[in-house]
């Protein structure tokens, strides 16, 4: 087919058509342009969707490098980097100190690997070895590390894994991080410890949130209480309250742990089961994790039959077991009380002293069972005769003590004394047909007319009773100076007494006292003895309160003390180093003030070691004025010598005062060893007084023992150390001497003096 060619086109066209060349110009540059512009669009398009080109490879190491840095620093792990073949590690961390990312520093380290401890390390190469063999998909492991190799091993974490094999698959490169644990593994380390201890102990222990909620318990807890862990997590504290505490008291002490941060008390609580019991409680406030919020860890410990224990020990300290009457303990100190207000409101304080007329006769004929049933009705008797605003004890046997405070005279003392005659008239009734008609002789003293302290008082009441005996029994005598014919006789012996320094009549002796757990003499006690020219030997039992009532025993107490530190310095001299010395310390030297200024003086003058020296003193003596003389005591102790509370359970001690005094030892009275064997009651209370001691951390020593038997008993219940004839009677300073160097360890008998 032909086609006509463009000039023929436009030969044949149209006049029209000599327009026709411009408008195919501009249609034909129109879409060139629309051309162009698409062809552009789409090269802005293919763009687009192309990925972005790659930086430089210099710019793409340096970001990888710092956000490695970043990685490192914030992180605070190492990298590390081991080559297996040519064993060289390469580590590498960021520099700590940078306190922002602009400061931060790379520190890199190429060389051997640290030294890893001796005990971690084959634990270290068996885990390498799992990961190598591909037993295992990591490295891990916490290790000792010399790091520095200073030779200061510190704990590390360590993970990795192969990163490198050859051409047979053989591991060649292993890398990963490293921590420094050392702080997280002592903290766990301490946590470990601090739980171990808080399950072993034997207090509860609990610890509350800051809503008093409980957080944690220990076994302990759940022994004491009954609750278990899972029953009391979440509960209140308020749960285990009793109803005998005043919301008041729970308010004082809410109060006192927000201003103090502590507090510690008696409380009782409630068990599971319902019982209550009194607990011992030290509340301490420390805060939480954050810092924010308080947490309250609690102590309690169960002081339920401790409680019943020192009562019972209280009781029978004070008094007697038979009649329930007060003793000669609980006697003398309200005596001394009644003594003391009489003095302050210008009054009167009158004793009668008691006894059951030909008792004896009636207790061997009858028995001791009734013999016991006369005197606790007798007891009643006078009870109900004198009334309860009246002291009546007993002292010993049939004897009976009344003190009468708030008396006008003696006129009211006679009274009450005829009313007692009179009551006795009547038969004592036991029930079962038997009756039987006892009498009374009574002797009167009189405050502040016949003596200004209860011993004179007690004694005057005494020999009084024993001239109405005289005078025919059933009948009272009033005390007169013309009754004691051994006024006279005391006046002469204090004369004497007072020359006896001069005259060096005056000596020491030495009981020793036997370590049982060391089988060994660990020193002895300083005893005075007194061999007069006109009189013989004086019984201690008489001068020693001759000479405190006179004054004297502030002269003979320092002569006594420097005596037994000469004696103890020459023992010391002689080889026996460990030696310490006890003496006896009066009432009167206590109470004066200054004996912390004669025993340091003698310490000074004789250059004894402080702590070989033992003062001892007896209960009555130091809660005669408890207050002051503990400040005498503390003073003492500061010194550097040890206290002892000497004849102790026979006094009117108060076991709140006994462990607030200074005491380094305690002494249990010969009363109580005496019959050890033989009497239970004195078997319960010796092995009270022992547990008691050892709580308060006190040496624990038993004077007068006199047989095996009672050592074996002592020895048993964990007593410190005996003294008594078992051990040694009293000896001169050379015979003691020679005993301790000839004392066989664990012989148990006495040497020859």
């Amino acid at each position: 087919m032909h086609h006509p060619s463009v000039a023929a086109i436009l030969a044949t066209a149209s006049p029209l058509s000599s327009r026709l060349p411009l408008m195919l110009l501009a249609g034909a540059v129109l879409l060139a342009v629309i051309a162009i512009a698409t062809r552009r669009w789409w090269q802005a398009w293919l763009e687009a969707q192309r990925p972005p080109l790659e930086p430089p490879r210099s710019e793409s190491l340096r970001s990888r490098d710092e956000r490695l840095k970043l990685a490192l620093w914030a992180s605070g792990e190492q990298f590390w980097d081991y080559d297996l073949v040519q064993r060289k590690l390469h580590r590498m961390r960021a520099d700590e100190n940078a306190v922002q990312s602009a400061d931060i520093t790379v520190l890199t380290r190429h060389g051997e690997v640290p030294a890893i401890h001796e005990e971690d390390l084959p634990l270290v190469m068996e885990r390498l070895r799992l990961h190598l063999q591909g037993k295992a998909p990591l490295f891990m492991s916490e290790h000792r590390m010399d790091v520095q190799g200073n030779g200061t091993w510190v704990w590390v974490r360590a993970r990795g894994r192969v990163v490198e094999r050859d051409d047979d698959g053989r591991p060649v490169r292993i890398a990963g991080t490293a921590r420094d644990i050392t702080v997280s593994r002592n903290a766990e380390h301490e946590h470990r410890i601090a739980g171990e201890v808080m399950r072993s102990m034997n207090e509860a222990v609990a610890v509350l949130d800051w809503a008093h909620q409980f957080v944690t318990i220990n076994p302990a807890f759940t022994r004491i209480t009954g609750y278990a862990e899972e029953e009391i997590i979440g509960q209140p504290m308020t749960m285990l309250d009793s109803d005998q505490h005043e919301e008041a008291f729970f308010e004082r002490m809410n109060r006192e742990l927000r201003l103090t941060g502590r507090w510690s008390g008696e409380i009782w609580k409630v068990r599971k089961d319902g019982e209550e019991i009194l607990c011992r409680i030290e509340t301490n406030v420390v805060p939480d994790a954050s810092g924010e919020r308080p947490l309250y860890v609690q102590v309690l410990t169960d002081i339920t039959e401790q409680k019943r224990a020192e009562q019972e020990l209280r009781y029978l300290a004070n008094y007697d077991t038979l009649t329930s009457l007060p003793n000669r303990s609980l006697l003398s100190e309200r005596l001394s009380r009644a003594i003391v207000r009489a003095r302050r409101e210008h009054g009167h304080v009158a004793v009668l002293f008691i006894d059951l007329d030909r008792f004896k006769d009636i207790n061997d004929s009858l028995g001791h069972a009734t013999g016991d049933r006369i005197l606790r009705a007798a007891a009643a008797r006078v009870q109900q005769t004198v009334g309860t605003e009246h002291t009546v004890a007993r002292l010993s046997g049939d004897e009976f003590t009344v003190v009468l405070e708030d008396i006008d005279g003696m006129r009211d003392a006679e009274g009450i004394a005829q009313r007692i005659i009179q009551a006795f008239r009547t038969p004592l009734n036991f029930g079962e047909r038997l009756e039987l008609a006892v009498s009374p002789s009574i002797g009167i003293s009189l405050y502040p007319e016949h003596a200004q302290v209860p011993t004179e008082l007690l004694k005057h009441a005494d020999t009084a009773m024993y001239q109405a005996k005289a005078m025919g029994r059933h009948t009272y005598q009033v005390y007169s100076e013309s009754m004691d014919e051994k006024n006279r006789h005391r006046a002469i012996l204090a004369s004497a007494l007072r020359r006896a320094i001069d005259r060096n009549e005056l000596s020491l002796v030495f009981q020793p006292r036997l370590s049982i757990s060391r089988q060994r003499v660990t020193g002895a006690e300083a005893l005075l003895r007194w061999d007069s020219k006109e009189f013989g030997m004086v019984s201690p039992a008489q001068f020693i309160p001759l000479a405190e009532e006179s004054g004297m025993i502030l002269e003979l107490g320092a002569w006594a003390l420097r005596e037994a530190c000469l004696t103890l310095r020459e023992w010391h001299e002689a080889g026996l180093e460990e030696l310490c010395m006890a003496v006896n310390v009066s009432a009167t030297q206590l109470q004066r003030g200054d004996l912390q200024t004669v025993v340091a003086r003698t310490l000074e003058e004789t250059g004894i070691p402080a702590h070989r020296l033992e003062l001892e003193l007896t209960e009555s003596v130091i809660m005669a004025n408890p207050e002051q003389n503990a400040d005498t005591l503390r003073a003492c102790r500061r010194l550097g010598i040890s206290l002892a509370i000497d004849d102790f359970g026979t006094g009117y001690s108060s076991l709140a005062y006994l462990k607030r005094l200074p005491l380094t030892t305690l002494k249990i009275d010969r009363e109580f060893i005496s019959d050890l064997t033989h009497d239970t009651d004195d078997e319960a209370i010796t092995s009270t007084i022992i547990t008691m001691g050892q709580s308060l951390a006190l040496k624990v020593v038993a004077e007068g023992v006199e047989t095996y038997d009672q050592y074996e008993f002592l020895r048993n219940h964990g007593c410190d150390e005996v003294q008594g004839h078992w051990v040694s009677q009293a000896l001169t300073a050379d015979q003691c001497l020679r005993f301790i160097r000839e004392y066989y360890p664990g012989s148990g008998i006495r040497a020859a003096s």
